[in-house]
Parts: structure tokens; C-alpha cells; sequence
């Protein structure tokens, strides 16, 4: 039986229309139609248009932000798409980890001692960052973990360009590949997150220098996917997590299925990855 890991409540299904917002021109808010009475809110999106998830014409549950005296007067959390419906805003991600970690879930991490959110962790000229958890372990050892939300997949991780030509009619629906980073940059030799690469190289750096578990947790928000990869979109982060894994930097591939009433529950941990 799966775990129930949240609930986001009261949320409204709604129709991005135009993102940069016609009052507010940032591209982190958009207008969305309220399905039911066709009104139009304000709502912030966390991960610009997340690659179409959130842009012009995707369908997104939405719920009210929790601070009142924010322009935006909502947030949008989920994408829906035809049979799926997949967690988009980034601070999803820690929210599941902890439960998934107070829930005992993760296999890799049960019965720690302790944890603490948000650490900064600082080594001169080496390591400058703060990082999603930390904690000590059943056996005593220091743990640090950081947390990376992962919304897209598709049946083969290849370049939008490539894509188009390729016939996906054959596969089975929940064979897609989960990848991770992927977005906006302003050339395509760019990393697409140096933040995400920073900690993912701090990371490494850290387990070959000391006895800390260094763990990278992709938090993959759909459930129609049987494996994960470093994505072919970005080469430096590819690499990167390449030599973060054979440095001994630990990866959690942790799945969660959302469902129309804003239910997250928790499939798995251990997804294969490339």
C-alpha cells in the first residue's frame, strides 16, 4: 500500500492564458482562467513555464498563496496533463522528502537519529552553499542531502530537435525516462542550473574528502516513467553527476504519484538510473 506524503487542499483547476502576465511582466507570473467561471488569476510560477508544463494553453491546479500580501494571489503547484498528473513547484520536492523521511520510507536513510532543514555549509575556497538536509545516520555518521524536484520525462532522452523526428507510437505509456536539468538558458553550451551543478560538485568534493554521506535526491513527480537520467540537454551537469556517483555521492530516485484532489503518494525510492 502506497503513503500518503501531502495534501495540498481547496486547489482550483485553471488554464494558463498568457504567461509573462498581462499586469505583471515577469515570466515567473502568469494569468490562469479558472476552469468552472472562466475569472482569471494571478499566479506565480516557481519554474518559469517548466518546458510547456505551465506555459500558454497547459491545463494546472492552482491554490491560494499562503501570503496574503504577495501580488499573485495564487500558485500553481500541478500540471495536468492527459493521464498524468505531475508536481511542478520545486519546494514540493523538500515538502515530500521530509515526510517521505519522517514516514521512515527512504531505504537509504531509515531510522536516522536526526535531521535539519536548510543547512549552509562553508570550506574555504571549496564549499559555499546551503543545502536542503542534514542530519546523522542510524550509525552515527553524518549525512548531507540535497534535493532536486524532477517534472519532465518523455519516451527518450533526447534533444527537442532530435524528438520530432523520432514515432513514440509504439511504446508503452509508462516507459518514459525522468531527466533532469532541463529549461531555459540563454545558450545551449550553458548549464541550465549552475546552482544545481554547484552542489552537485561541492557534493563530490565533500565525500572524496571526508566521511560524510553526500546524497543527491531527484524527486521525480509522476509516476509514468521506469527509469532516470542525467539529461543529454546539459552535458556539464551529465558529467558531473557522473563523477559524483563514481566518487560515492549516493542518488535517491524517488517517485510520487499526485492525483486530482492535490494527494501525493510515495512509490518508490529506488528508480533505475542511466
Amino acid at each position: 500500500m502506497t503513503t500518503l506524503l501531502m495534501k495540498l487542499y481547496d486547489l482550483i483547476e485553471c488554464e494558463v492564458v498568457k504567461r509573462p502576465s498581462q499586469y505583471i511582466k515577469t515570466p515567473y507570473v502568469a494569468d490562469v482562467k479558472m476552469a468552472d467561471t472562466q475569472s482569471t488569476l494571478l499566479a506565480h510560477t516557481a519554474s518559469l513555464g517548466c518546458c510547456g508544463l505551465a506555459d500558454v494553453g497547459a491545463k494546472v491546479l492552482v491554490g491560494a498563496n499562503p501570503n496574503v500580501k504577495a501580488k499573485c494571489s495564487h500558485i500553481i503547484y500541478l500540471s495536468v496533463l492527459d493521464k498524468q498528473i505531475v508536481g511542478i513547484h520545486p519546494k514540493l520536492a523538500e515538502t515530500l522528502v521530509e515526510s517521505a523521511l519522517n514516514n521512515n520510507l527512504l531505504t537509504k536513510l531509515t531510522n536516522i537519529r536526526q535531521y535539519q532543514r536548510e543547512t549552509t555549509i562553508q570550506i574555504k575556497d571549496k564549499v559555499d552553499s546551503r543545502f536542503d538536509f542534514t542530519g546523522i545516520d542510524k550509525d552515527g555518521i553524518p549525512f548531507i542531502m540535497e534535493v532536486k524536484n524532477v517534472p519532465l520525462a518523455d519516451y527518450e532522452d533526447v534533444t527537442s530537435k532530435e524528438r520530432k523526428k523520432m514515432d513514440f507510437s509504439g511504446y508503452d505509456y509508462n516507459s518514459k525516462v525522468a531527466y533532469f536539468p532541463d529549461g531555459y538558458r540563454k545558450k545551449v553550451t550553458d548549464t541550465v542550473s549552475p546552482r544545481a551543478l554547484k552542489h552537485i560538485r561541492e557534493l563530490t568534493m565533500i565525500k572524496k574528502e571526508t566521511n560524510v554521506r553526500c546524497i543527491m535526491c531527484y524527486v521525480i513527480q509522476r509516476n509514468d516513467v521506469n527509469r532516470f537520467t542525467a539529461s543529454v540537454i546539459d552535458q556539464e551537469y551529465r558529467t558531473a553527476f557522473k563523477e559524483a556517483v563514481s566518487a560515492g555521492v549516493e542518488i535517491i530516485t524517488m517517485v510520487v504519484s499526485w492525483n486530482q484532489y492535490g494527494e501525493a503518494y510515495f512509490i518508490r525510492d529506488d528508480l533505475p538510473f542511466v
